[in-house]
């Protein structure tokens, strides 16, 4: 695909969005389009200029009017991507290169606390030490002492 930011950044307006959802049931064109979403035809146009940019729309002129459609190719490329996006798989705590010692796997949510680290390496990796038992908190190591 290549475009996920372009893409996303295209559908993440409401009216956007609206648009796309409008043109998956049915073609239209600028003016039913407006009179559906009650916007000005110009707010219209300047919203299908983005998704056309982004790849999501083709038009095809008909007699005077360009009617649109949704190019469902790019949406199953967008679905592809969040798919490959949902399946990376968190990476292991390796305290071993982080120079942290493992005294207290036990209490770990994912067995690998941290509490000897140095504390360059404490604050960037793992967050500052939590006030209450003298726990670290962060992203995928929480204690759970009791």
């Amino acid at each position: 695909m290549g475009n996920e930011t372009l893409v996303l950044k295209a559908i993440s307006d409401d009216t956007r969005l609206k648009i796309v959802k409008l043109l998956l049931q049915h073609n239209y064109c600028v003016k039913a389009l407006a009179r559906r979403l009650e916007l000005t035809e110009a707010a219209i146009s300047q919203h299908l200029k983005v998704l056309r940019e982004a790849g999501l729309l083709v038009g095809e002129k008909r007699g005077y009017f360009m009617h649109y459609d949704v190019n469902r190719e790019e949406l199953l490329k967008l679905s592809a991507y969040f798919k490959e996006f949902a399946e990376i798989q968190r990476a292991a705590c390796n305290p071993e290169n982080e120079n942290c010692a493992q005294s207290s796997r036990k209490n770990c949510r994912a067995h690998q606390v941290q509490e000897e680290c140095p504390e360059e390496v404490q604050l960037f990796c793992h967050g500052p030490k939590s006030e209450e038992k003298g726990c670290e908190k962060n992203g995928h190591c929480e204690c759970h002492k009791s």
